[in-house]
């Protein structure tokens, strides 16, 4: 019963998120930002909170502390749209599996090219 509803408030926050940060956050620093993924702790006390983000590393990084900086009034604007007793604090996390995935395909790429052309 408590993964349940575990994961049923990682969702709701996972889309509150997405949602702020998509219309109400005016940090220049944050740039393309997506959700990926929230998992919370058994205790609801803790949400890690996986972001895709694109650009350069600067960019990036820029990104992560603008989130960073902004972890307040994050909080306080999911805390009064889901009205958890407690709100969650937020450890941001960047996401790399489609970096990493772009990376395995240009290999392969590269390996079925290397096989067409044996010269």
């Amino acid at each position: 019963m408590a993964s349940i509803r575990v994961s049923r408030v990682g969702e709701q926050i996972k889309k509150e998120l997405s949602q702020l940060l998509q219309r109400e956050l005016k940090d220049p620093r944050i740039g393309f930002v997506t959700v990926t993924a929230v998992e919370m702790t058994g205790d609801l006390q803790t949400a890690k909170v996986f972001i895709s983000v694109l650009g350069n590393p600067e960019q990036k990084q820029a990104s992560l502390e603008g989130l960073e900086k902004a972890k307040g009034f994050i909080r306080s604007e999911v805390g009064r749209r889901i009205q958890l007793r407690h709100i969650p604090e937020f450890v941001f996390v960047r996401d790399e599996t489609l970096e990493h995935s772009e990376h395995i395909s240009k290999l392969l790429r590269n390996v079925n090219d290397s096989k067409k052309d044996p010269s």
